[in-house]
């Protein structure tokens, strides 16, 4: 008798904490986005997708990210570790590691193969680099591992990342047109997967072309269809509607569709799949689907922020995301779920857009950096001291050093002084001034927050504002400046009470409050500031 009351004393425990958290949690981070494309296409976007969001959600207008370098793999991992590259390690997409002498990549791991239809070299990545848990990762320990967590994305590391240590799966999409995973995850793609693939959805989108999706007037927040500040999608004549994603695809492979607002099309017809398969927020035991919409980067990387191209891709994603809403509101429950939507950095303007108005501006190809770096070090040592330019690091040969007898410390305030007098160069930090920093820096302290001391540079520059390291058409990012670093972030569903705030906040808060929002451990790394505003709920 006493056992019998025990156990039904333990199941209405159970029961009880369960109802304490959603049903399922869904992270949204949107590849390059800018908190300022919410405000300038408000008056086109329907009232169901990211007018919902703000509108019935809590919004935060002034989200910034803490560090550099402001690029996707790092920003994924600090919205989920709550923490920055200085701690969870992952200091670029690709970075020269000082400690292993070599290029590495975020989520490279030799150890496992590729799971599904894809090459050997797409599928060799796990999240082993990662050094600290996300929030996915403890709300699978806190639910015992018996809550699934499930990431996915157009990009392995938009996948990987966010999905953590204990993920049940990650898949990333494959030039083949398949969703693929590796073996870090499990030896053969669930029977799901492999049904979606087989089913080639890649191919409707592609066949059907690329037009506008509302009338050309409508499109008068964004430049000329055809201006100078734009790249060529695929080998076309000339950025303009309408693209035929058909021949493009002939000539290339499925990975065309990427760079198409379709690519965010057919992720969330995979996450949708996802969500009824493995059955997420179908029982009292939390479920987090971490979700990453590539092709707002791609476009915007090739075609600019000012292209109608760019306009058209967040036109698309706002339906996207309101038939996605309604969707979690049919299968899980409109009081069920807990989403968040921010994104992994913002960009900045096109340089050469901006100098054409005046302002003096320009950019600069690395590869011409890099020689400028080479000429002088010939000049003043005889020999060139550079191990490797990257990601604003410099990593100098200090074997050839010690070889020549020069003094260390000497050959980098020397560089540090020819640095400073170049057209591009705001600031110049050594390791030295890194580790000793005070927080009295404003910019250094975006680069300590970015930096490991064994992976990472003897020196780290800071560009002056609107500079770029780039090509001259379309555009990128990475800077500590807000075109960089200002992203949005709206929670909504789950007991989140409707609101805005105007406060500046840090990317690192949103894993910190989801875990108190939930009652789990917060993620092993962070510094556990939370957003006051979400655990409110009146």
């Amino acid at each position: 008798m006493k056992k019998s009351v025990v156990l039904l004393m333990l199941f209405v425990i159970s029961n009880l904490t369960a109802q304490q958290r959603p049903k399922l949690i869904v992270g949204i981070v949107i590849d390059q986005m800018k908190m300022e494309y919410l405000y300038r296409f408000s008056e086109d976007f329907s009232p169901n997708g990211f007018k919902r969001l703000m509108n019935n959600g809590y919004t935060f207008q002034n989200m910034h990210y803490n560090y550099v370098p402001t690029y996707t793999a790092p920003g994924h991992a600090s919205i989920y570790t709550g923490t920055t590259p200085a701690t969870h390690g992952i200091v670029g997409n690709e970075w020269f590691s000082r400690a292993l002498g070599k290029q590495m990549y975020c989520t490279d791991d030799a150890s496992v193969k590729t799971v599904g239809d894809g090459t050997a070299d797409e599928g060799e990545m796990s999240p082993k680099n990662l050094q600290s848990t996300t929030i996915t990762d403890e709300v699978r320990m806190a639910t015992n591992f018996q809550g699934k967590v499930i990431g996915m994305s157009l990009k392995d590391r938009g996948a990987i990342l966010p999905a953590g240590h204990f993920a049940n799966w990650a898949f990333w999409y494959s030039k083949t047109g398949s969703f693929i995973s590796s073996t870090f995850y499990g030896n053969k793609l669930p029977e799901w997967v492999s049904e979606f693939n087989n089913e080639k959805n890649y191919l409707k989108y592609i066949n059907k072309g690329w037009d506008l999706y509302k009338p050309a007037s409508t499109y008068n927040e964004s430049l000329p269809d055809d201006n100078a500040y734009e790249g060529k999608l695929y080998g076309s004549s000339a950025p303009v509607f309408p693209y035929d994603l058909k021949t493009m695809y002939e000539k290339n492979d499925a990975g065309i569709l990427r760079s198409t607002p379709f690519g965010n099309d057919l992720l969330a017809d995979f996450a949708k799949k996802a969500i009824e398969k493995e059955e997420l927020g179908k029982d009292n035991i939390t479920d987090f689907l971490t979700v990453s919409f590539s092709s707002t980067d791609y476009v915007g990387h090739l075609l600019g922020p000012r292209s109608v191209e760019l306009q058209d891709t967040y036109l698309r994603l706002d339906q996207t995301i309101a038939d996605f809403l309604t969707y979690l509101d049919k299968t899980v429950g409109k009081n069920n779920y807990l989403l968040f939507l921010t994104a992994d950095h913002a960009g900045a303007e096109n340089v050469i857009y901006l100098k054409d108005r005046k302002y003096d501006v320009d950019n600069y190809p690395s590869k011409d950096f890099r020689k400028s770096l080479q000429e002088f070090s010939v000049k003043t040592f005889g020999v060139d001291l550079v191990l490797n330019y990257s990601n604003f690091n410099i990593f100098f040969n200090k074997p050839i050093i010690k070889d020549k007898g020069l003094d260390f410390v000497k050959v980098k305030q020397l560089f540090k002084e020819f640095l400073i007098t170049l057209p591009q160069v705001k600031k110049v930090y050594t390791e030295e001034e890194i580790l000793a920093n005070s927080g009295n820096d404003y910019y250094l302290n975006f680069v300590a927050k970015g930096y490991d001391a064994t992976q990472n540079g003897d020196i780290v520059l800071i560009g002056k504002p609107g500079v770029i390291e780039y090509l001259p058409t379309g555009t990128s990012h990475g800077t500590a400046y807000t075109y960089d670093t200002h992203v949005p972030a709206i929670f909504y569903g789950w007991h989140i009470k409707k609101g805005e705030s105007y406060d500046k906040k840090a990317i690192t808060e949103i894993a910190p409050t989801i875990a108190q929002k939930i009652k789990v451990t917060f993620p092993n790394g962070t510094e556990a500031k939370v957003m006051q505003e979400v655990l409110d709920e009146k």
